[in-house]
């Protein structure tokens, strides 16, 4: 089982960025405790973070050939990016929209995701636990 966690903008920043709505975890601290849980697991686990759409989508094309599954926290392109969305159709690979708020409980245009219809499912509301309850899920998908 190969496991790929991709994060979106701004999420470089987590533990520093609006800790009330985020936590107080940095996403090294997360993707250590992701990769603990995974390796225990008989799991192999790589991350990728970009701030940039089409570094996003060259990861995603790349992805393809190599992971079993994605963890994917695209952060604001997951209400508009309707060219990440077509990359995750595009591929086989399933994917797992993760989010740490609860996107629904926030601002307006929040409440939609254009990635939602092309994703194997959705986790949200969590905080850092979003992406733990993923990975549950990556190691025990049919």
């Amino acid at each position: 089982m190969k496991i790929l966690v991709m994060n979106g903008p701004n999420l470089n920043l987590l533990g520093e960025r609006e800790p009330s709505v985020y936590g107080d975890h940095s996403l090294a601290a997360i993707n250590e405790r992701l990769k603990e849980c995974a390796e225990k697991n008989g799991a192999e686990i790589d991350f990728f973070q970009s701030n940039h759409e089409g570094a996003l989508i060259d990861a995603l094309h790349g992805a393809r050939a190599k992971y079993n599954c994605i963890i994917f926290n695209a952060g604001a392109y997951t209400h508009y990016s309707y060219a990440i969305r077509d990359a995750i159709a595009a591929i086989k690979v399933p994917v797992i929209e993760v989010h740490m708020s609860n996107v629904h409980a926030r601002e307006e245009f929040r409440h939609h995701s254009v990635i939602s219809p092309v994703c194997k499912g959705t986790v949200a509301g969590f905080g850092e636990k979003s992406y733990m309850m993923a990975l549950f899920y990556a190691l025990n998908m049919d």
